[in-house]
């Protein structure tokens, strides 16, 4: 069935590709953008083409979210692919990456197939699988990467466990890079930071509880570095946090190392004093760190050390989320609040430049062929209301878990729709 053109007029249309941001118009067909003006309009239009007046809204390429979890395979209670990308949607977020931390691990090619075929049957966002970079993310035995690249999956990466035994990320990043895979790790000594729930300071042993010191993620980003350095294989490095950490990012960027880097809207959001009375929707992994990490991890988004932002989206029911804070699950869900999240960081970054963080970026990182406002790309698009208030509430949230931090916060940024492949999947 061929969809109908459709003509977004009066946007103002952010591309970080282009490094274009100011008024515009864009007309799709047939799935794909069949022409950008930048700075003017499409003229005279053809009679069955629907004009949607964006009213100077932000007319933007969809988000690219590298970091995801569901509960399905396995736990679908969480989670399922078609909630999560109900999310996606309301959200503006067409593209999202799975972590392979699933039950069963998408350690295999038939895991990988069996999500790409889940999905396609669900036609939302779309939803590319990372695999799992050792057999059962157990950090042990190399995984099948090659056949799992082959199938489908995007990145390889443990989600949540480091891997400790440095011969196995050795040879990990050795064969994955014969394969043009990433590998994405995250920096975490795991002797310092086992069973931590906070970070420790002054604050943290005002609360009594168990803690981690952020030298924890420089330890194990130096011995990360060195490796790639070793292997000159291309690397991510699973959401940096820390002052710390980040010099040691800056120093392995200055040295040509092929290194990117995300941080989560968590991070960039809270510091450790918002746990205040043990509120466990605040406990993530790794956990929120103090102001100074906070600020020094805006200033490293702002400055381009950090190339993206995730969303960290970590889906948990209620009964996991309320229990004292040490023994609550962590992670919140996040793929809805993403953007105006971010949004709330425009008086300290220029909004191309967050965008970016969230659009071209992730995608030229993965070869992905969204990101962009270009003739001829996707389709997959996001008109966003900068102005409008909106406050979260967790009953509205399209997830099947609802451990949002942002409970109640009042953000401005309203999605009004989401296209994917010139497809309206989304509506306000």
């Amino acid at each position: 069935m061929t969809q109908r053109a459709t003509a977004f007029v009066n946007a103002r249309l952010v591309d970080p590709a282009s490094g274009w941001d100011g008024p515009g118009a864009l007309l799709v067909r047939d799935g794909k953008i069949a022409d950008v003006v930048q700075g003017g309009d499409l003229g005279a239009l053809a009679a069955d083409i629907e004009v949607i007046d964006a009213g100077g809204a932000m007319l933007a390429p969809g988000l690219v979210d590298l970091r995801v979890k569901t509960g399905e395979p396995g736990a679908e209670t969480k989670e399922t692919l078609k909630s999560a990308s109900l999310a996606a949607a309301a959200g503006g977020v067409t593209s999202i990456v799975l972590q392979p931390d699933t039950n069963p691990v998408v350690d295999e090619a038939s895991v990988v197939d069996f999500i790409l075929r889940r999905t396609r049957d669900i036609e939302l966002v779309h939803v590319y699988p990372a695999g799992a970079a050792t057999k059962g993310a157990q950090g042990e035995r190399m995984a099948e990467i090659g056949l799992m690249r082959e199938a489908g999956c995007v990145y390889v990466t443990d989600a949540d466990r480091p891997i400790v035994n440095s011969k196995v990320l050795q040879r990990v990043l050795a064969y994955a890079k014969s394969f043009g895979v990433l590998v994405a790790h995250r920096p975490a000594d795991p002797w310092l930071s086992t069973g931590a729930a906070a970070t420790a300071g002054e604050f943290a042993g005002r609360m009594g509880l168990p803690s981690v010191p952020p030298i924890a993620e420089k330890i194990m980003l130096e011995r990360d570095l060195a490796l790639v350095e070793l292997t000159g294989a291309p690397f991510l490095v699973d959401q940096v946090t820390t002052a710390c950490a980040l010099e040691s990012l800056k120093r392995g960027k200055d040295k040509g190392l092929p290194v990117s880097a995300t941080t989560s809207i968590n991070h960039l959001s809270f510091n450790e004093v918002d746990i205040g009375d043990y509120r466990t929707f605040l406990k993530f992994d790794p956990p929120v760190r103090g102001e100074d990490d906070r600020q020094a991890t805006i200033d490293a988004l702002a400055s381009g050390l950090i190339d993206i932002v995730v969303s960290a989206h970590c889906p948990a029911p209620a009964e996991d989320k309320r229990l004292p804070y040490d023994e609550a699950a962590p992670g919140a869900v996040g793929l809805q609040t993403l953007l105006p999240a971010l949004l709330a960081f425009q008086d300290q970054i220029p909004l191309i430049d967050l965008m970016r963080t969230v659009t071209s970026r992730p995608a030229e990182l993965l070869g992905l062929p969204a990101g962009k406002l270009a003739k001829g790309a996707p389709a997959d698009l996001v008109l966003c209301d900068l102005n409008a208030p909106i406050v979260i509430d967790l009953d509205k949230l399209k997830s099947k878990s609802h451990n949002s931090p942002f409970d109640g916060r009042r953000l401005f940024g309203e999605v009004k729709m989401t296209l994917i492949d010139g497809r309206t999947v989304y509506q306000a």
